[in-house]
C-alpha cells in the first residue's frame, strides 16, 4: 500500500492575507508521498516551506521553482474581502503577485499592496518520506505559455513499493484560459517516456475531473469531489491519478485546512 496526498498550500497565507500553520495539516495528511503546490521561499535567504516541512516530518524534498513573485503581508481583518484585486491575471484576485514569465500590469506594479508585499519564489515540490529509497529524480519543464505568469513544470520521482517500481509526478497545471491544452498534450507525451508503466500523478491541474480524463486518457481517478474554493467548494480542480498496477483502495476531499484549496488523499494498491 501505498498513501498519497496533494494540497496547494497557497504560500501559507488565506485570500486576505493571514498566515496559517502548513506543518499541522500536512502531518495530519500522513502520507508516504506528499505533493504540495504554491510553496513559497522568501528572498531574504530563509528556507523554503517545503524544506521545512520536509524536515519536520520526516520527508526528502525535491523541488522545482516556477516564478517570480511576492506574497500580502499578513493582515489581521477580515473585512477587507478574499483576494484584493491582484494577482495571477490583471483581472484576477490573488494575494500572491507572480511576476515570472510576463512583466505584471503596471496598475499592480503601482499598488500599495504590492509595495510592502514580500518578495520570494513560488515553487512545486514532491515530498517523499526517507524510509522510502529514491532511485532517480528528473524535473520536466514545459515551454512558457503567452497567457501563463510560471514556467510549469512535472517532477517524476523513481521507486519501488511492495516490489512494485513506480513513479510519482507532481505538477501545478496552468488555466484554460492561459492555455493549458498545449501544456496537457506535452505532459501525455512526456509521461509515456519519463515515467514508469506503473505511475501516481498529483497535482492542482486547474481543470475538472473529465476533462482532465480526456487529455490524459490513461490514467484515472483516485479521488471525486469537490476541492476549491476550499470554504465552499464547487469545483475539484485537485486529482490524484494512477495507471498501470496501481488502483485506490480509499480517496477522499479532505476538510478546508487554510489555503483556498483543499487537500486531497488516496491509499493505493499496487501489484
Amino acid at each position: 500500500m501505498l498513501t498519497v496526498a496533494n494540497y496547494n498550500v497557497h504560500a501559507g497565507v488565506d485570500g486576505w492575507g493571514r498566515r496559517f500553520p502548513l506543518e499541522p495539516t500536512c502531518a495530519a495528511l500522513d502520507a508516504d508521498v506528499l505533493v504540495l503546490q504554491e510553496c513559497w521561499t522568501p528572498a531574504d535567504g530563509g528556507r523554503g516551506q517545503a524544506e521545512e516541512i520536509a524536515d519536520a516530518l520526516g520527508y526528502q524534498a525535491f523541488t522545482c521553482a516556477l516564478g517570480q513573485g511576492r506574497r500580502q503581508i499578513p493582515r489581521t481583518d477580515a473585512s477587507a474581502g478574499w483576494m484584493p484585486r491582484l494577482g495571477l491575471l490583471s483581472d484576477s484576485q490573488n494575494s500572491l503577485y507572480l511576476d515570472g514569465v510576463r512583466p505584471l500590469p503596471r496598475s499592480v506594479l503601482k499598488s500599495p499592496l504590492y509595495a510592502v508585499a514580500e518578495p520570494g519564489t513560488w515553487s512545486l515540490a514532491v515530498l517523499v518520506r526517507r524510509s522510502f529509497a529514491i532511485e532517480g529524480t528528473r524535473t520536466l519543464h514545459l515551454d512558457p505559455l503567452a497567457h501563463d505568469r510560471v514556467r510549469r513544470a512535472l517532477i517524476v520521482v523513481d521507486l519501488t513499493v511492495d516490489g512494485v517500481a513506480l513513479s510519482v509526478v507532481g505538477t501545478h497545471m496552468a488555466h484554460l484560459r492561459a492555455g493549458s491544452p498545449r501544456h496537457y498534450a506535452a505532459a501525455r507525451r512526456l509521461l509515456a517516456t519519463e515515467a514508469r508503466a506503473n505511475a501516481v500523478l498529483l497535482g492542482d491541474m486547474n481543470l475538472w475531473g473529465p476533462p482532465v480524463r480526456t487529455f490524459l486518457p490513461s490514467w484515472h481517478r483516485a479521488v471525486k469531489g469537490r476541492t476549491w474554493p476550499a470554504w465552499s467548494p464547487h469545483s475539484q480542480i485537485d486529482h490524484i491519478l494512477t495507471r498501470g498496477a496501481v488502483r485506490a483502495v480509499e480517496g477522499a476531499v479532505l476538510p478546508d485546512a487554510g489555503s483556498d484549496h483543499r487537500p486531497v488523499r488516496a491509499v493505493l494498491a499496487l501489484g
